[in-house]
């Protein structure tokens, strides 16, 4: 019998578009990109199952849609990967809140800490491409907002940010203390690909101006 998957230029087009794509892409990047006269939801779907079981599997990253290798091979496979430069523990707790709290401010991040968050923690996850900037609040000041990006979930392996371990997974993992206060409380992060109704779109500037979102604030850093 035919492999349907092998028989169809279009997906096999696609496939191809996928395998050179060095970013997961979105159902309208692949639209931009390539001419297909069958839905591109449905080929998607179809070219997933073709590779359900195999080395490299199809995976959906937020909205965009990339080979990845499977996951109980991934372990089989650490002696090939790069060797990373590891994030401070500042940077580390400021990942996890912005994950679990977004869309959050840097002052949000600072309450939750309980410390000051340096300019240069901002500027390493920006780097990184896990952390973006989404939008201004619509408060006194017009703060920044940060979230995180589809290369944060691909990163670490989530379809999207539902998949976050909760807290008796954490406290299971030894990531916290199993003797919390009785009152104590996790978010439930929520996948938020569009602005909430108390944030503002960013303004061109913006985009230059970084991790300084309270020049005040960054003045008195660098004296």
């Amino acid at each position: 019998m035919t492999d349907p998957v092998q028989g169809s230029q279009e997906l096999r087009l696609l496939e191809a578009l996928l395998f050179a794509s060095p970013e997961p892409l979105k159902v309208a990047d692949i639209d931009s990109q390539i001419d297909l006269t069958t839905d591109v939801s449905q080929l998607l779907n179809a070219l997933k199952e073709h590779y359900k079981g195999r080395g490299i599997e199809l995976c959906q990253i937020g909205q965009g849609w990339a080979f990845r290798t499977a996951p109980d091979l991934g372990p089989l496979l650490t002696k090939y990967k790069h060797l990373q430069k590891k994030l401070s523990k500042a940077a580390l707790e400021t990942l996890a809140i912005i994950a679990y709290h977004q869309p959050v401010t840097r002052a949000e991040v600072e309450d939750v800490r309980g410390v000051q968050v340096s300019k240069g923690t901002l500027d390493v996850l920006l780097e990184t491409g896990w952390v973006k900037m989404r939008g201004r609040r619509r408060a006194p000041g017009r703060p920044i907002t940060y979230g995180t990006t589809d290369l944060f979930l691909d990163q670490f392996g989530l379809q999207n940010l539902t998949e976050l371990p909760g807290l008796n997974e954490l406290k299971g993992s030894g990531l916290l203390d199993s003797a919390l206060p009785p009152d104590f409380d996790m978010p439930s992060p929520q996948t938020m690909q569009d602005l909430g109704a108390d944030e503002d779109p960013l303004d061109p500037a913006d985009l230059a101006l970084g991790a300084q979102d309270d020049p005040l604030r960054f003045k008195q850093e660098q004296d």
